[in-house]
């Protein structure tokens, strides 16, 4: 068949050049037609995901808007919230404002009245200075006259410790050479001997209470034996009691006295009663002299006292013998002793003192 083809049907040159030429255009338009429908396919996705997009942004946009809004609303809110806080804020700062200057006026008369509290502290703190050291003055010259006038070292002690006290609780430095004065002198009243002023004049109420009943020598009565011893016998021959009888008359014929002695005194009931009471005066009068440590006239009187009592009242009687040895004990006690003198100590605390009022003037 194909030699039949190739021999009888053989075509034209001119057909096979058509056909050729048919088969390309054909060819073309087919090529076209994908090209074209390639394109429209392309553009239509490019269509499809621009609308796409465009919708997506209208949506995003609509969000935004609405988000924008949203916050435009809270701004707005928080707008009117700040305007509120912040007119509360300057009403607050013209009140602040006020106070602030009623605070610096208050402040100004502060700074005024504390300058006049300084001025009236310092005129307080020098007068109150002053004031102590006229007491310390006064609490020297006590104890000063204390001991001179009395010999009282006890008061006079007690008096020198308060004026150091004193000057201890003001504090100034220029005090110390005072204070190491006043602590000398209270080292020596303090060396002198102690004085039982209390005992010794308990002693003295003692022996005041006893004159009333001491014996006196007028009221002593010879003993019973004595009578006895000059009574006649009861026994013996009559011979016996003549001469008994005889020798009573011839011993009261003869006396025999010691005129070295004194006479016996012999006092009547109002003079009796006068002499004690001259008696508890003068040991009054002693205790008196106690108190002021008057030496001289402390012994003095009880010299007397023990005269008075040595001569009209009786000596062999116990009661009297303690009364006299107690008398001789209080004779003997030591009542005053050789007081320092303060009077340098008192000088310079006035020189301080007047030194301190010409400064303040």
């Amino acid at each position: 068949m194909s030699e039949e083809t190739s021999s009888g049907t053989t075509p034209a040159p001119h057909e096979k050049a058509a056909e050729t030429q048919h088969v390309a255009h054909e060819n073309r338009v087919t090529s076209a037609v994908s090209r074209m429908s390639l394109s429209q396919l392309t553009l239509a996705v490019l269509v499809a995901i621009f609308i796409w997009q465009w919708l997506d942004a209208h949506n995003r946009i609509n969000q935004l808007q609405e988000l924008v809004a949203q916050r435009l609303s809270e701004v707005s809110g928080s707008n009117q919230a700040n305007q509120t806080l912040l007119a509360q804020s300057q009403e607050q700062v013209r009140d602040l404002g006020g106070k602030l200057s009623l605070l610096e006026n208050r402040f100004a008369e502060t700074q005024a009245q504390r300058a006049v509290l300084d001025a009236l502290y310092q005129d307080i703190a020098s007068n109150r200075d002053a004031g102590v050291l006229a007491d310390v003055e006064q609490v020297l010259l006590v104890a000063d006259q204390q001991l001179q006038l009395s010999a009282n070292v006890k008061a006079a002690l007690i008096a020198m410790q308060n004026a150091d006290s004193r000057l201890q609780r003001l504090d100034r430095p220029g005090l110390a050479d005072l204070r190491k004065r006043i602590a000398r002198d209270i080292e020596h009243l303090r060396a002198l001997p102690e004085v039982d002023l209390p005992e010794l004049s308990k002693q003295l109420d003692g022996i005041i209470l006893a004159v009333d009943k001491l014996p006196l020598a007028q009221d002593v009565r010879p003993p019973a034996g004595a009578k006895v011893a000059t009574a006649a016998p009861a026994e013996g021959n009559w011979w016996q009691r003549f001469w008994h009888e005889l020798w009573q008359e011839l011993r009261q014929l003869i006396r025999i006295e010691d005129t070295r002695q004194q006479e016996l005194p012999l006092l009547s009931p109002e003079q009796s009663f006068f002499l004690r009471e001259n008696v508890k005066l003068r040991l009054l009068t002693a205790k008196l002299a106690l108190m002021t440590r008057d030496q001289a006239g402390f012994r003095r009187e009880l010299k007397t006292v023990q005269t008075w009592l040595g001569r009209y009242c009786d000596n062999t009687a116990s009661s009297t013998q303690r009364v006299l040895e107690e008398v001789k004990k209080l004779s003997a006690a030591v009542i005053a002793a050789d007081v320092p003198d303060i009077g340098p100590t008192l000088d310079a605390v006035r020189n301080y003192r007047a030194a301190q009022e010409r400064s303040a003037k």
